[in-house]
């Protein structure tokens, strides 16, 4: 079986099975949580960014982008994913101060719920699609890299979903969730698009994972572990800077 397929698979494993993992829940938080977001964030600046870099001088060495009035087109689609997961916090938060005031419960409307869902869904059929991308897929220990981080962001990512939406995320979307990813290798190994396009989903990604750790690990209320979450920085910086 293919390799990158078998990657896609345990991916979306991650959000069916991290429910079951209830020590994460605690407060003061985990230390397994913070190391995780960690790792992720150490991946997006020493092998995300870089690559960002070279896709920023592909896209403006490219006659067929269409875009010349823009300068800045890969950091900016990394601005564009910043903000949009920014955007979908807040209204997250928003729902489920609007709910508990209304006695409905602390959790967010159906509406948000969808429109939380759907998003982070498109997430991760990104990371599905970039995934099976042949450039990844030429090198093993690449593809695991990028394979390892994802999976701990996405543990990440599900802890905070679960806390927003509660049961309803338990029935329903982590299971729209994992269905993603292998939907969008799916697209990846039936299509073929250009290096430029391929920048820009990453620089996208590098957006959306800084935001999604950042909000896990800033508020107070977390009580969070710093040391862990540098020490998993620190750990798999070193590793993609050596090997």
């Amino acid at each position: 079986m293919n390799l990158s397929l078998l990657f896609a698979i345990a991916l979306a494993l991650v959000h069916i099975w991290a429910k079951n993992l209830l020590f994460l829940e605690s407060v003061p938080r985990n230390c397994w949580l913070s190391m995780a977001g960690g790792v992720s964030v150490a991946y997006t600046f020493i092998h995300i960014f870089p690559e960002l870099s070279e896709g920023q001088a592909t896209f403006e060495a490219s006659a067929l982008n269409g875009l010349e009035f823009l300068e800045h087109h890969v950091y900016l689609m990394s601005l564009v994913g910043f903000s949009i997961f920014y955007g979908l916090e807040k209204l997250a938060k928003t729902s489920r101060q609007h709910q508990i005031q209304i006695g409905r419960g602390d959790a967010t409307s159906d509406q948000v719920f969808w429109l939380h869902i759907i998003s982070f869904a498109l997430y991760n059929a990104l990371i599905g699609y970039l995934l099976s991308d042949p450039a990844e897929e030429a090198s093993v220990l690449s593809l695991c890299f990028f394979f390892i981080a994802m999976g701990l962001h996405f543990l990440v990512n599900d802890f905070g979903l679960r806390e927003h939406h509660k049961r309803v995320y338990d029935h329903r979307g982590r299971w729209v969730l994992a269905a993603a990813v292998i939907v969008g290798w799916a697209i990846g190994r039936a299509t073929t698009i250009s290096h430029e396009a391929i920048a820009l989903l990453f620089a996208f990604l590098a957006g959306g994972i800084i935001l999604n750790i950042l909000k896990e690990e800033l508020p107070e209320e977390r009580e969070t572990q710093f040391w862990a979450f540098a020490a998993g920085a620190g750990v798999y910086s070193v590793l993609l800077l050596i090997i």
